[in-house]
């Protein structure tokens, strides 16, 4: 199954030389595992988005949360299984952006700006740790009958860093660097070529990238709300005024014209997921 690009990447791997009977089957672990990771970030931000467009027109109480969106899965047959497949998913996406950013997957090279993307992508492959944590967290919740709310859990964390020594500072930070990201996805959006990685042409790759650039503008924009509601936190050393993406998101629908702003922003969340479906499907794993 894996092809010429992600073998090649496989020999470049420590020890590579002394196993050479591994590199076709890790070769397709790794391939099988890259896009299994992609589908499973998809499907996240497609419910984000999903949940959070309902909210925009009324037809549910609240845009929620990673966990709140996967929640909703667990209230349904299939939905147990598929939080499984998610969770492992998630932890496949991790180690995927582990080998780009430690061994570059992705042959970005050593410059500042190369370096620049990989540290982003092990920032990343950290964040997918976190959400995979929580997705298995979720599935305990599920089988004991309580309930998980992703927003309590960041106000818990917000609370437990306001009480150390200059914890408001460090609040303040860590909403800042959210911000930071969000609002280099927005940069990004306009110009980027984001079907350069994947194999299709035409037309595919022509709404492909439309798809990318829709849906980066519409993380990039709730990321800065995230950075945003939490700089603001940390400022009034208020854990309350915290809450994450679902928090940042009601926040949103609560401001003149939110609800229109709402919707936009969840039409992008939701393009965010296609894109990496597309990504699942296309993208040239190793070089």
């Amino acid at each position: 199954m894996s092809g010429v690009g992600v073998r090649r990447f496989v020999r470049r791997l420590p020890l590579a030389d002394a196993f050479p009977h591994w590199v076709r089957p890790l070769a397709t672990v790794v391939e099988v595992g890259a896009r299994l990771g992609y589908v499973a970030r998809g499907a996240v931000y497609v419910s984000i988005g999903a949940i959070a467009l309902l909210a925009a027109l009324g037809l549910t109480p609240r845009a929620v949360g990673v966990v709140g969106a996967l929640e909703a899965w667990g209230e349904w047959p299939p939905g147990v299984a598929l939080l499984w497949v998610i969770g492992l998913g998630l932890y496949a996406f991790a180690g995927w952006r582990a080998l780009q950013a430690i061994f570059d997957a992705d042959r970005l090279g050593t410059s500042l700006s190369a370096w620049a993307a990989r540290a982003g992508k092990a920032f990343g492959g950290l964040t997918h740790v976190a959400l995979a944590i929580s997705v298995f967290g979720l599935l305990d919740a599920i089988e004991d009958l309580r309930e998980v709310d992703d927003q309590a859990s960041t106000r818990a964390f917000v609370e437990q860093a306001l009480a150390q020594p200059l914890g408001d500072l460090m609040v303040i930070g860590v909403g800042l660097v959210v911000a930071v990201v969000g609002l280099a996805d927005m940069v990004r959006a306009p110009g980027g070529r984001f079907a350069a990685d994947l194999e299709c042409r035409g037309v595919t790759a022509r709404w492909a990238n439309r798809t990318a650039r829709f849906g980066y503008a519409g993380r990039g924009f709730a990321m800065l709300l995230v950075g945003v509601v939490t700089m603001m936190a940390g400022w009034h050393a208020r854990s309350a005024e915290a809450g994450g993406l679902g928090a940042a998101l009601e926040v949103l629908k609560d401001q003149p014209f939110g609800r229109w702003i709402l919707g936009a922003t969840a039409l992008g969340l939701v393009a965010f997921g296609a894109f990496n479906f597309l990504k699942a499907a296309f993208r040239r794993i190793g070089c």
